[in-house]
């Protein structure tokens, strides 16, 4: 009696292993999903979570494609690194390419900031520094995008992460002094005490921090 001779796979078919490795690629792929849209780093208990997976081979996955966005796996190094902070990982724009996104930013046709932006920009300059869960605490409504627009347009920038949550911290920049003919934050009117205390808030998901 013959055998059927085995199937071969679809053209379409991830490989069993991603190259030189014993990772999954479907897993690299799950992981970089998550941490492309994170806004915070993300612990590897988290991103197994996420993914669900366990968490040894998630920890693997993550190490795996750090070192191929460095170019260790016989690819090119990208414009982009997969950075461990505040006790997670996160995707950052490689620092020697800082000055190119500056021009880049700089150079897009400047609109009008929102309501919803300036008022975001205004808890982030007499609050500072403060999370993006502590911002919308105060403003009672999510604020992630905002946040988002905030950064491209060079008005706020990270100044830290918290070293228990990872939850990065914001401040004001120098552009913004600019744009408000103001030498330092120190000139902005008295209305800091109107905001709700940062030290003693609910986050957005309705954790308390102190």
């Amino acid at each position: 009696m013959t055998r059927d001779a085995p199937e071969a796979p679809t053209p379409d078919a991830p490989e069993a292993t991603a190259p030189d490795s014993g990772v999954d690629p479907e897993l690299c792929r799950r992981i970089e999903a998550i941490l492309l849209i994170a806004e915070e780093p993300q612990g590897i208990v988290a991103l197994a979570a996420a993914v669900a997976s366990p968490v040894r081979p998630v920890r693997a996955a993550v190490s795996w494609l750090a070192a191929d966005y460095d170019g260790e796996h016989g690819g090119y190094r990208r414009g982009f690194e997969l950075r461990e902070v505040g006790g997670g990982w996160r995707l950052y724009v490689r620092e020697e390419l800082d000055d190119l996104i500056s021009d880049y930013v700089g150079s897009q046709v400047p609109t009008r900031l929102s309501q919803a932006a300036l008022e975001t920009l205004a808890v982030i300059a007499y609050k500072q520094p403060v999370t993006r869960g502590q911002v919308a605490s105060i403003r009672a409504v999510n604020v992630d995008s905002v946040v988002r627009t905030l950064l491209a347009r060079g008005l706020v920038t990270e100044v830290g992460s918290d070293p228990e949550t990872g939850a990065i911290f914001y401040g004001t920049t120098d552009a913004l002094l600019a744009h408000l003919g103001i030498n330092s934050l120190d000139e902005l009117p008295h209305i800091s005490p109107l905001l709700d205390d940062v030290d003693d808030v609910a986050t957005f998901d309705g954790e308390v921090r102190r």
